[in-house]
């Protein structure tokens, strides 16, 4: 899964991006774009995803608490359906509960950035949203660490996705545009914890991202092959499946093998 973010007070780029490979494209209201110029870029934002697929389309607003924040939901509700919200700065499920009832039935992407959010992790992915993500920049900073004092944090927001019901979540992005193997290496550590994917802010991250995360062919051969013997084994009665290793079959490895390919299925090229 891949998720490419893009200023929304740059129509070129805006174009350009729905014109990538990228799965979701997130026209940003927030970060990317200067107080001075917030509410021209809001006006413009139904005329840039006017002929674009919407449920390619996620707009990241700005927060409830900012003095944008408000009109921007309110844009949003008047896109086409299947336009979604990436809502920033999420620390509990009052800012969640305003956007769904301005939204009207649209989905809401809450980020957590700050420690409180992460705290309140669970409630919010359980508070009705479709999925939970970390702003790592901001929560990187409030907390005073480098990459390695996140692992907590990442692993806290794949567990509440996880005990929510919602989807696995994707990484936040890659800030070092000229440092691919340090993204290669960033997405596999990633993929370990347990997220399926990851926000990019270039075009050219994408299929390094996609080829990061992508199981290798062996892996996928034995996630197929243990699928089959299990399958094998039920057709002939039995409930216990045993590899040709001699090794047990478990409920965790059967659903270790439907993850692996699924994400294959998502990484896919093309």
């Amino acid at each position: 899964m891949t998720l490419l973010y893009v200023p929304a007070d740059r129509p070129d780029r805006v174009a350009k991006a729905l014109a990538t490979d990228a799965d979701v494209v997130i026209v940003d209201l927030e970060d990317a774009v200067a107080p001075s110029a917030k509410a021209a870029a809001r006006d413009a934002v139904p005329g840039l995803v006017s002929a674009a697929d919407p449920d390619r389309v996620q707009v990241r607003v700005n927060g409830s608490s900012s003095p944008w924040g408000r009109d921007d939901l309110a844009m949003v509700a008047s896109l086409p359906a299947g336009v979604s919200v990436r809502l920033p700065k999420v620390e509990s499920l009052g800012a969640v509960d305003v956007a769904l009832d301005v939204l009207d039935g649209r989905s809401v992407h809450a980020l957590l950035e700050s420690a409180l959010g992460v705290e309140h992790a669970f409630s919010i992915a359980a508070g009705g949203v479709a999925s939970v993500g970390l702003g790592e920049q901001d929560l990187r900073s409030e907390l005073g660490v480098d990459d390695r004092g996140l692992a907590w944090a990442r692993g806290r927001v794949v567990v509440a996705a996880r005990a929510a019901g919602l989807p696995p979540p994707v990484q936040s992005v890659f800030t070092h545009l000229h440092d691919p193997d340090g993204l290669v290496s960033s997405c596999r550590a990633g993929r370990a914890l347990g997220f399926v994917g990851r926000c990019a802010i270039h075009p050219g991250q994408l299929a390094v991202i996609r080829a990061a995360y992508r199981p290798d062919g062996a892996e996928v051969d034995r996630a197929r092959d243990l699928l089959a013997q299990v399958d094998s084994a039920r057709r002939a009665g039995s409930g216990v499946a045993v590899l040709t290793d001699g090794s047990f079959v478990d409920a965790a490895m059967v659903e270790g093998a439907r993850r692996v390919l699924e994400l294959a299925r998502l990484t896919a090229d093309g």
